[in-house]
């Protein structure tokens, strides 16, 4: 089967989630080629798995200090240029097209009459997942900004939907240094960062950010980003300061990590990340970089791991097969498989309580 997998380029954790799947695909014989659009190819790093990829505009978020910029994002995005490179993807050519909440595969699949299977935790949100209130424009987007035939959508809990578990690579834990914190805030300015944990001389900040080199600064160490030397401080770090993506929380609720978020204002589907958080009682969520918060934090405990299932082979299976069975056949066997740790507390209902430390 030769497969064309789209792949939203803003931000890493749509990539995250396919350097899980991809080597699955593959295990079974499948034949891919590969289109990310969302930034310029200069900005991707560590690509080796993706071999010749292509890379096109597509559509994507543009973001200031940790806030959406509604009107510069709608003029970034050129509807022209879109139609053409949706236009330029040859998809007849592929028995299935994949992606993962990138636009131009998808609408050019749409077009063209090819099967196409979205994977995506922003497929979630079509189900009575938590969600903050209002935000309808970012509804709307999330059901037709990448249309599939067949969707797939992942969380970090059933919430009693069709939903799959996170979509990760298989981490190794090992012996945490109680000192070690890691930081990504890709949203935020780095300096305002730095200032944001200087106070707090007991730690040491392990800070990841699209710098060109590494800097020390004390207790600060400022990284360039890295996926390997990344995932490497993730596995022995205390806890993670990040803004409130879904594949890096997911990667630390499979090791343990306690996790401050600081959702990017404005931006339906981080705000209810960072409510699932809460609902699930593992993660403390600020509205701004608030020293007080970090420091009680910083004193509280990990928690244990929650254990996720093989979600990339059950996907390349159900793929290889033909994905005949139903999502929602596909998710229920892979949740009564584990044991989960977490309860959701549905008292919460749509409402953000930042700085909140359980």
């Amino acid at each position: 089967m030769r497969i064309l997998y789209g792949i939203q380029g803003t931000g890493n954790g749509h990539l995250a989630r396919a350097r899980a799947l991809v080597p699955a695909l593959r295990e079974r014989g499948l034949d891919l080629d590969f289109v990310l659009s969302g930034r310029d190819r200069q900005d991707y790093f560590n690509m080796e798995l993706f071999g010749d990829y292509r890379c096109y505009r597509g559509l994507s978020l543009i973001t200031e200090r940790g806030r959406l910029r509604h009107w510069q994002t709608m003029r970034r995005n050129n509807g022209l240029q879109f139609l053409r490179d949706m236009k330029d993807i040859q998809v007849d050519a592929y028995d299935l097209v994949i992606s993962d909440f990138e636009p131009v595969t998808a609408w050019a699949a749409r077009r063209a009459g090819v099967k196409c299977i979205g994977i995506s935790h922003q497929n979630a949100f079509r189900f009575a997942v938590p969600k903050v209130r209002a935000y309808i424009g970012s509804r709307l987007i999330l059901s037709y900004f990448a249309p599939a035939d067949i969707n797939l959508g992942l969380h970090w809990h059933h919430f009693h939907q069709p939903v799959l578990p996170p979509l990760i690579e298989s981490l190794q834990g090992r012996r945490v240094d109680g000192s070690k914190i890691l930081v990504y805030m890709g949203f935020e300015d780095v300096d305002d960062i730095i200032e944001f944990v200087k106070p707090f001389h007991a730690f040491n900040f392990l800070i990841y950010a699209k710098v060109p080199t590494e800097r020390q600064l004390g207790h600060i160490r400022v990284k360039p980003l890295s996926h390997s030397e990344f995932h490497a401080d993730l596995v022995d770090c205390a806890g993670v300061v990040s803004n409130a993506g879904f594949e890096l929380a997911s990667e630390c609720l499979a090791l343990g990590k306690k996790l401050l978020v600081k959702p990017l204002a404005g931006q339906f589907e981080q705000l209810s990340n960072a409510l699932a958080l809460q609902a699930l009682n593992r993660g403390t969520v600020i509205e701004s970089l608030n020293p007080a918060v970090l420091e009680k934090w910083l004193q509280r405990p990990g928690f244990s791991a929650i254990p996720y299932p093989d979600v990339p082979g059950a996907i390349a299976d159900w793929l290889a097969a033909g994905a005949v069975q139903s999502p929602a056949d596909l998710a229920a066997p892979l949740w009564d498989s584990m044991e989960i740790p977490v309860e959701y507390d549905r008292r919460l209902g749509r409402a953000l309580i930042p700085g909140l430390i359980s």
